[in-house]
């Protein structure tokens, strides 16, 4: 059956919409009608080659839809169910899996290499992330569908599948930001949105974002910003001047720069903890020197998907949202059809414009 879908012919060429062949699922697998899908900075990473994929692919790896298919097997999905697609579904058992460690998951993201689908003319198409969620329906692992938590719409739904994980993991999972302390999140776009509103339900007593854009500030202070501050070189000095010149308990950093890596770490307090959620190029290269790690005592941690198990804290988030504590809408400053992604993707490049959510 043919749909239409957002296929990347090549690294660093232009998204091209058009219509592929997708088969009918099989034995393990699901169909599912896309509802919506974010247009993530991770995709655009992709595509500029930061991140490895096999291509052609079809990218898009935040999404949420109706179940349409299943294939043999499949028996904790039905066709008419509502479902969030998990690009990164943990193997259970591989060394990561045996320590709970399931975003780290050594087989998360094979089936990236596997062909899914066709175009039109023949050629073999991959799934981007796994889950190709820029088509208006994709077949995936039943390994990488789960259940909409009750009460949460399928177009909001799909932003918990990376940017609401991802953000709200990072405070939670990996800097473990308790009541009463500070926080900076340095990027506020989907993540940092999330990230901002995480630190809010933590109880952080001072939350400041920091972004290149002086328009973003409203939409910080709407997701639980106290505090805005424009990137610059004196941004540590400013912070360290909001927090009584000692400097955050917890720095998040959202955009995977070196400069804004470096900026997090030295507006973290002395024994405090910096997270890096951000993927950056291996080009941008970060420099400490031994005196400063030991006089400092700061911690400096990776964070991957938000060091989330999407099993376990989709029914957390959903019961923020229902609470009223988690606004998703923030995250969102424009809707578009599939025929939108290729400029949404431009203005990412240029730096332009929020963040997409693609309804189908």
């Amino acid at each position: 059956m043919a749909v239409r879908a957002a296929v990347l012919p090549a690294i660093g060429s232009p998204l091209e919409i058009t219509g592929i062949d997708l088969p009918d699922p099989g034995p393990g697998q699901v169909r599912v009608r896309l509802a919506a899908a974010g247009v993530c900075h991770s995709d655009l990473s992709l595509s500029d080659g930061t991140m490895r994929v096999p291509v052609p692919a079809v990218l898009g790896h935040e999404g949420a839809g109706t179940v349409v298919a299943v294939g043999e097997g499949v028996g904790h999905v039905a066709p008419g169910d509502g479902v969030v697609l998990n690009w990164a579904p943990s193997c259970g058992a591989c060394h990561a899996c045996s320590l709970g460690e399931v975003w780290l998951c050594a087989n998360a993201l094979s089936g990236a290499a596997d062909v899914y689908a066709r175009t039109t003319e023949g050629t073999d198409l991959h799934p981007g992330l796994n889950v190709a969620a820029f088509a208006e329906e994709t077949v995936v692992s039943a390994s990488c569908v789960l259940p909409v938590p009750d009460g949460v719409p399928l177009t909001d739904a799909a932003l918990l599948g990376c940017a609401v994980l991802t953000g709200y993991g990072a405070v939670h999972h990996s800097a473990r930001v308790r009541a009463g302390e500070t926080v900076a999140v340095f990027g506020v776009g989907g993540v940092g949105l999330s990230a901002l509103q995480a630190a809010r339900i933590a109880g952080a007593s001072k939350i400041v974002a920091v972004d290149v854009s002086a328009e973003k500030e409203e939409l910080a202070r709407a997701a639980g910003a106290t505090d805005y501050v424009v990137a610059s070189d004196t941004t540590a000095r400013e912070i360290r001047g909001l927090t009584g010149k000692q400097g955050v308990d917890v720095a998040v950093e959202c955009a995977g720069r070196a400069v804004s890596i470096r900026t997090a770490w030295d507006s973290t307090r002395r024994g405090g903890r910096t997270t890096v959620v951000g993927i950056g190029g291996k080009d941008q290269q970060v420099t400490f020197n031994a005196l400063e790690i030991f006089h400092w005592g700061r911690t400096l941690s990776g964070c991957v998907y938000g060091n989330s198990d999407p099993a376990q804290d989709l029914p957390v988030l959903a019961e923020h949202i229902r609470a009223g504590r988690l606004d998703l809408s923030v995250l969102v400053t424009e809707r578009i059809s599939l025929d939108g992604i290729p400029a949404a993707f431009e203005n990412m490049l240029a730096g332009k414009g929020g963040r997409a959510l693609v309804v189908f």
